[in-house]
């Protein structure tokens, strides 16, 4: 990024074939559409080009530009309001080495309660599971997203995890402890 903020506006493109796909699935994850989780990946880049002048090689590029996506996914939720806002089902599987019919569909259901409880959580709880366990970002990373201290984060993370077990065990009807 340093190169692209020095006038190497090029250099972006190997940004992008680089980063493209993980906000992708985190925009996903977030709205469950496609097409504008595409657009959205789209205006994280344009504003990155935009903006690249603040862009600092002392901090994270990756929390750097979680920080663009995050706002770029706020203002389009801001455009959005009032707008009914279907769920598209996001499905990316990676082919399995053949599992058997019986695992598969054991494999589809969790997957699919999975999913609904995720949808449950609220958007802060769900946007900070997909970072840290779906996108792998680190805790440190994670606190310059979101302007708070690395333990704060933790706690949070934890929370998030605790919610969403609840939601899991409440909708696949396990009793919870």
């Amino acid at each position: 990024m340093a190169a692209v903020g020095s006038g190497e506006v090029q250099k972006l493109a190997v940004l992008f074939e680089r980063h493209h796909r993980g906000l992708f699935r985190y925009f996903v994850s977030m709205n469950r559409n496609r097409e504008l989780s595409e657009d959205l990946v789209q205006d994280v880049f344009f504003r990155m080009l935009r903006y690249r002048a603040s862009y600092d090689a002392q901090q994270s590029f990756t929390a750097w530009m979680y920080q663009i996506a995050r706002n770029a996914s706020v203002d389009q939720a801001q455009k959005r309001r009032g707008e009914v806002i279907g769920i598209d089902e996001f499905t990316e599987h990676k082919p399995d080495l053949s599992p058997g019919p019986e695992e598969s569909a054991v494999r589809g259901q969790d997957l699919r309660l999975l999913r609904l409880a995720l949808d449950r959580l609220p958007a802060d709880k769900r946007e900070l599971l997909v970072l840290s366990r779906f996108q792998g970002m680190k805790y440190d990373e994670l606190s310059t997203v979101l302007g708070c201290e690395v333990g704060t984060v933790k706690v949070r993370v934890y929370r998030a995890m605790r919610a969403l077990e609840q939601a899991y065990l409440t909708i696949s009807g396990e009793k919870t402890a």
